[in-house]
């Protein structure tokens, strides 16, 4: 929930930069809005390429932040989401091959990307990566990173969960191969104090996590707390939670308009908020930022979103900027 200082320190520039008036001192410091239009024989713009799939309540609210960074600097922004790395490699290279003047890719799966982000780094694209794949950023030759500390986070829904009780708890690992989400795992297992015991499951077929979230409780009643790392598998391990008769404690990642209803109603405890919204818009504004002035953000080291907690004494709050789409 809190804003980083470097995030504040910029978001704050940019506001005194665009009340410049053209005869005052300022009058010559850059003005993103009119700079980052595309360059002219060939330029298109930024484009934006997730493990994402269209529709997914958590990517939408990261291409609206895109879409109003767009808007706001007067620059073309094409989104683009495939949870298969070989695809997602392919929208890369098609993006490379129109010339963009920006590339924002998450790197749910870096080294299958690797070879793709290259081609960008060698044809002079600038690249920023969010959400996945920190660890790998400044080595593919990214300019920045924009996200979270996966274990950070991990570690700080671990605390939650000790806090509440747990001494047992089941994490549910939605996507094969995504290094973050094992690292919000590893996190948890460092600060729980507990046992931590990992549930593979598929995200495509919700009605089969419920049965497998179930199942597990029912078998082995010493996991008494659950870590969801999608909002989509939290809502259907609350489900699971009800059908097995099970007393676990439930924490999720990430947020939903669902997983705020259910935290305004004492069903999930706490969802760990990475401010996605924030994971479109800075990406664009440090890309406009780049091509308008060279400048460069995070000196080698990730901008941070998050860890931030949406508990049940802030969630009538987000609510609101959820049904907006920001959140």
């Amino acid at each position: 929930m809190r804003r980083t200082p470097i995030v504040l320190a910029l978001l704050g520039a940019l506001a005194i930069t665009g009340c410049s008036s053209s005869g005052g001192q300022n009058a010559q410091s850059v003005q993103p809005s009119s700079a980052a239009a595309p360059a002219s024989g060939g330029g298109a713009g930024f484009a934006v390429i997730t493990h994402g799939a269209p529709g997914d309540s958590f990517w939408d609210v990261v291409k609206n932040g895109a879409e109003a960074a767009g808007k706001q600097y007067g620059v073309k922004v094409t989104y683009q989401g495939d949870g298969d790395p070989a695809k997602q490699s392919q929208l890369i290279d098609q993006a490379v091959s129109t010339k963009v003047d920006g590339i924002v890719v998450s790197m749910a799966n870096p080294d299958a990307l690797k070879e793709a982000i290259g081609k960008a780094v060698a044809a002079k694209i600038p690249v920023v990566t969010i959400n996945s794949g920190a660890d790998s950023s400044k080595a593919f030759g990214a300019i920045t990173h924009v996200g979270q500390s996966e274990d950070v986070a991990g570690r700080g829904a671990g605390e939650q969960l000790k806090a509440a009780g747990v001494t047992k708890l089941l994490c549910v690992i939605h996507e094969a191969g995504n290094v973050g989400l094992d690292q919000r795992c590893k996190g948890a297992e460092e600060t729980l104090g507990g046992t931590v015991e990992r549930l593979q499951v598929d995200v495509s077929n919700l009605a089969d996590v419920t049965s497998k979230v179930t199942a597990k409780l029912q078998s082995d009643k010493q996991v008494n707390g659950v870590l969801a790392l999608n909002p989509a598998i939290a809502v259907a391990a609350r489900d699971a939670i009800k059908d097995s008769g099970s007393q676990a404690k439930l924490g999720t990642f990430d947020l939903s308009g669902d997983v705020v209803t259910a935290i305004k109603d004492g069903e999930i405890l706490f969802a760990v908020d990475q401010q996605q919204y924030l994971q479109g818009y800075l990406p664009i504004t440090f890309l406009n930022l780049y091509k308008a002035n060279l400048n460069t953000v995070g000196g080698g080291l990730p901008v941070n979103t998050g860890p931030g907690f949406v508990t049940k004494d802030n969630a009538e709050q987000v609510a609101k900027l959820a049904e907006a789409g920001t959140r």
